[in-house]
């Protein structure tokens, strides 16, 4: 059920917009003027980043103008350290939601990434700030394909929703909508409804079902998923009923 009905009621959360030409990353800008987001939600979109990253040494293709490039600030402080990955559930929820009112074929694939059947169409990279409070700050920067015709760099499986409709998307509308839909899951997370976004998560995931490939370093082996626990941590049982947990980057998906 699409939780998000782009009508946005929740006009006690402050937010603020701010757009930019042009930046290296919509995260390290955000990272920087934190002390000037006096808002429960601060977002900046950039046209083009001359150094988007993904996960890890990763980096993210975006023809300049063609796609959503933005990141997002919220101060999660509701949220246990040792939960700290329903932020991620409930940002994925607000991008799920989104691409679904496009598209069927939608899923979550963990740890970060919204996929279009096997076809990635956005991923996010997300960064914590904690101290002896708990959670202070979280940003999250995510990129969503939507425009852009061809991909050049050698990522394995892109596609846009150029690609899959067959015609340009506004990206203010995007951005909207993702806004709204963030707005309506933090709802339930600083409600405490943590249950409900994790039964959410879950009920989108990529691979949700059935016996799939996967590689560690003792190479490729069958598994099926059984959870994500709430600190991120995947759990697999592998084709001989042996049960399998791990962290990010220790486990890939074949696709």
């Amino acid at each position: 059920m699409q939780v998000c009905n782009f009508i946005c009621i929740f006009a006690q959360m402050k937010l603020k917009t701010i757009h930019l030409e042009q930046t290296d990353s919509t995260n390290r800008w955000l990272r920087e003027h934190m002390g000037e987001a006096d808002a429960d939600i601060t977002v900046v979109t950039a046209d083009y980043q001359t150094a988007g990253r993904g996960q890890g040494s990763n980096t993210w293709e975006s023809e300049q103008g063609k796609n959503l490039l933005f990141s997002m600030l919220v101060r999660p402080k509701y949220v246990p350290v040792q939960r700290q990955y329903l932020l991620s559930m409930t940002h994925a929820l607000a991008l799920y939601d989104t691409l679904s009112s496009y598209t069927d074929g939608i899923s979550i694939k963990w740890p970060n990434d919204i996929y279009w059947h096997d076809r990635k169409i956005c991923g996010t990279l997300i960064e914590l700030g904690i101290n002896s409070d708990g959670i202070n700050s979280c940003i999250f920067g995510t990129g969503i394909d939507v425009n852009q015709r061809l991909f050049r760099s050698d990522a394995p499986n892109p596609v846009s929703l150029w690609q899959i409709l067959g015609r340009e998307t506004d990206l203010k509308e995007v951005l909207d909508k993702v806004i709204c839909c963030i707005q309506t899951r933090m709802d339930l997370l600083i409600n405490g409804r943590f249950e409900e976004i994790s039964s959410n998560y879950h009920e989108h995931l990529y691979r949700r079902e059935g016996l799939h490939s996967y590689r560690d370093d003792d190479g490729e082996f069958q598994a099926r998923l059984i959870r994500v626990a709430d600190d991120g941590r995947l759990w697999l049982c592998d084709s001989q009923g042996k049960e399998r947990s791990y962290m990010f980057k220790e486990v890939a998906f074949v696709i």
